[in-house]
This record gives structure tokens, C-alpha cells and sequence, in this order.
């Protein structure tokens, strides 16, 4: 009884110990975690009272704010009318409504929406798409075109297209085969060309996956839209099917909605999630076009697509991203966006020949560049950064040496000033 009392009284960072894995973690390397008690607008709050700008919108996903009362409202009364029901074999009014909204702001070649639970899984589905609508019409088609140093998930299918080996090094002999190319910068456009019409000459290429303009887990590594147009143009005469991993990238982070409306050759699918649900509630959309649904559409029942999760389409995640598109598209987040983008501009044209910033680069609120400095006098520069942010009250995840910004719209002039400030402190730092 004692022995309980005593962990009781322990901190929930000290209770988290016990029990809990957390992900993309070395538990031996980083012991201690951060409890967060509560979150409101672009604040954190952790358990000892301290707060933290939060500046990346938790991955990406809370882009109106932690716990906006528009959305929570919402979801409060549709909890009171129908909190889950399976979706195979039945519908409901929240996923219809989503269906009807999505379509509005997706690139006009999007008519059929799959629901799934989280980024990864919207990549598998839209990967699977890929292969079977081959697989349906009788091609022999097995092989995924994926760009270097992409990131698409987690699970298998989305393993195999990632090129990030420090993710996926223990799996490598049992993914999917896949060819890659090398991102088109502007200076490398026909190189990359050539490269791909050696790789499909005589190849089995089914899909080719690619975020859109900014690859988020390579560092906020961005490309260059009329490289990438060409990329899409050859695949499709081709008929290679384009899957636009939207995960990252979608709902207004780039300054448009998705940033396929950046590129004049439309994606055949689409994958989204994080800001999908406004950081609320987890969900995943895979979208495609009406002939790729048409592949699947048949009297055989092999050939519809049987994948399925349990929570798939859940009334409360279908309600708060309905009431995340609303604010999307209104007229205020429209010109909070316009705002941030305007602020982390001016910041940008600040840090402008630096002489320790390189490679800076802005989209839409995105903004990063490497910090250049020796890394051999700093160790390890990514936590010494994390720490030094976080000491300040500033939530930032430097990946390496690289520094971004990625706020909730809806973050305050001064919020973002001191972002901006406490990275200035850091150049000078180190």
C-alpha cells in the first residue's frame, strides 16, 4: 500500500517510466520526458507550470490552435448523438458531410475518398491502390517509384518507398521493390528526366509516391514545382500512377491548401492525415480518381480494395475534420495565414547572408535552413538545439542541424517573435 502511495505521488513524467514506449525514441539515450498537462492556442503547458510556444503545431497537426472551441463544440455535440459505428456496411451523416467538404477544396481530378486511421496507413492504402489497380487490369506491374530521402510512414508499403534508412535499416529484406530518383532542384531538372526514362524503359513501374514540393522528415528538404511537373508528365504518359503524399503538406501549411494546386499535372491519388483532424482526433483519407475506383469496381469480388481498419471513418474524427475545413476556409484563418506567411518572410529576408545560415528556404509558414557551424565542437547538435529552445519556452525539433518553423496559424505576433528571437540567440549560441 505504501509502495502505491509512493507512485502516486510521483511526477507523470516520473510515472511515465514504468510503463510507456514512446516513438522515435532511444529510451537509453533520452531518459527524461516532458509532461504536458495542457495545451490552448499555440501554448503548452507542462506540469510544472512552464510554458511553451508550441512551433511546429505538434508535428503539424494543430494548425488552428490546441482545443479551438469551434471544434470542440462540435465534437461535444456529435458525441451526444453517435460516437462510432462501423463503417463497413454503413454510413453516417459525419463522414458523408467530410466527403462533400474534401472534394470542394481537392484538385478537381479527386472523386472517391478511403478512410484509414493515420498517415502511414494513408500511404499503404494509396500504395496498394497503385499496385492493385495494375494488378486488376491485368498488368504486370510490381515495382514503386519514390524520390531519395522521402518519408512515408511507418508500416511496410510505406517503409519500402521511404528512403531514410535510419528508420527502416532492421526491415530492409522484407519491403516491396522500389527504384528511386533524386529530387528536382531546377539546376539537376533534365538529369532527373534522363534518369527516370532509363528506369521506366522496360520496367514494371506501378506508382510513383512523392511529397509534394517539401519532404518534411529530410529536413524541410524543398523542390522545385516545373521539375516535378515534368516528373508527373513523363509517369502519366506512362501510366505510372502519381500519389501525393499530402500528410504533411496539406491544409494550408504551404499557403494553399495542398501543394499538388502548386503543380499544373495533378496527382491520380492523394494522402492525408495530420492537419486532416486539426490535431484533434486521429484519421487518415486516401483520395483518388474516378477511373482509378473504376479498376475496382466489378462483378469479381477479388477486386475491391480489402483494406479496413476498425475505426475507420469514426463519426468524432469525421466531425473534427469537417469543422477544420470550416475554418480553413474562412475568411479569418485565410488572413491569419497570409500573416504568419508575411512575418516568417521578413524573418527570412533577416537571417539572409548570415554567415551561419545556409540554404534558406520559405513556403507558405514553412520556413528552415542549416545551421552552419562545426559540428564536432557541439555533439550532438540536434538536442543541444531541442534543449537550448526549450530552456527559452519555445517548442522547436531541429532535425540535426537544420532549423524550422511550422506555426499553428493562429499564433500571435509576439509568439512568433519570440521564435524568431530565440533562433537569433542561437546563432549566436553556437
Amino acid at each position: 500500500m505504501q509502495e502505491e502511495n509512493n507512485f502516486r505521488g510521483n511526477s507523470l513524467s516520473g510515472r511515465d517510466k514504468a510503463h510507456l514506449w514512446h516513438p522515435l525514441t532511444q529510451h537509453k539515450l533520452s531518459p527524461d520526458l516532458l509532461a504536458i498537462v495542457k495545451a490552448k492556442g499555440a501554448i503548452l503547458y507542462d506540469e510544472g507550470g512552464k510554458e511553451y510556444i508550441d512551433g511546429i503545431a505538434s508535428w503539424y497537426t494543430s494548425m488552428y490552435g490546441h482545443c479551438h472551441p469551434y471544434i470542440i463544440d462540435k465534437i461535444t455535440l456529435q458525441m451526444q448523438q453517435l460516437d462510432h459505428v462501423i463503417f463497413s456496411g454503413f454510413t453516417h451523416e459525419p463522414a458523408v458531410k467530410l466527403s462533400e467538404a474534401l472534394i470542394r477544396i481537392l484538385p478537381g481530378n479527386q472523386q472517391k475518398l478511403f478512410f484509414s486511421d493515420n498517415g502511414s496507413t494513408a500511404t499503404e492504402v494509396g500504395i496498394k491502390m497503385a499496385l492493385q489497380y495494375h494488378y486488376n487490369r491485368g498488368n504486370d506491374r510490381k515495382v514503386m517509384l519514390a524520390f531519395e530521402e522521402g518519408f512515408h510512414g511507418d508500416t511496410f508499403g510505406a517503409m519500402s518507398v521511404s528512403g531514410l534508412s535510419v528508420y527502416n535499416g532492421a526491415f530492409e529484406d522484407h519491403f516491396i521493390e522500389v527504384t528511386r530518383i533524386p529530387v528536382p532542384t531546377g539546376k539537376n531538372n533534365e538529369d532527373v528526366i534522363k534518369s527516370l526514362k532509363d528506369k521506366i524503359a522496360g520496367s514494371n513501374i506501378a506508382g510513383f509516391i512523392y511529397e509534394p514540393l517539401v519532404q518534411g522528415a529530410a529536413a524541410m528538404k524543398m523542390h522545385d514545382p516545373a521539375g516535378l511537373d515534368e516528373i508527373l508528365k513523363l509517369c502519366k504518359e506512362n501510366e505510372i500512377l502519381c500519389i501525393a503524399d499530402e500528410v504533411m503538406t496539406g491544409f494550408g501549411k504551404t499557403g494553399k491548401n495542398f501543394a499538388s494546386e502548386y503543380i499544373p499535372t495533378k496527382p491520380d491519388i492523394i494522402c492525408l492525415s495530420k492537419a486532416l483532424t486539426a490535431g484533434v482526433l486521429p484519421m487518415a483519407v486516401t483520395s483518388c480518381t474516378q477511373e482509378i475506383y473504376d479498376a475496382f469496381y466489378s462483378d469479381d469480388i477479388s477486386k475491391g480494395l480489402f483494406h479496413g481498419h476498425t475505426y475507420t471513418a469514426n463519426p468524432l474524427a469525421c466531425t473534427a475534420a469537417l469543422s477544420g475545413i470550416e475554418l480553413l476556409i474562412s475568411e479569418e484563418i485565410q488572413q491569419d495565414v497570409q500573416r504568419v506567411m508575411n512575418l516568417q518572410a521578413t524573418f527570412l529576408k533577416k537571417l539572409k547572408g548570415h554567415q551561419k545560415v545556409k540554404n534558406l528556404r520559405q513556403l507558405g509558414v514553412i520556413l528552415a535552413f542549416e545551421l552552419d557551424v562545426h559540428m564536432e565542437r557541439y555533439g550532438n547538435m540536434r538536442d543541444r538545439l531541442f534543449k537550448f529552445f526549450m530552456e527559452r519556452g519555445v517548442f522547436l525539433r531541429p532535425l540535426g542541424n537544420t532549423i524550422y518553423i511550422l506555426p499553428p496559424f493562429v499564433i500571435t505576433n509576439d509568439q512568433l517573435a519570440k521564435i524568431h528571437d530565440s533562433i537569433e540567440e542561437a546563432l549566436q549560441e553556437f
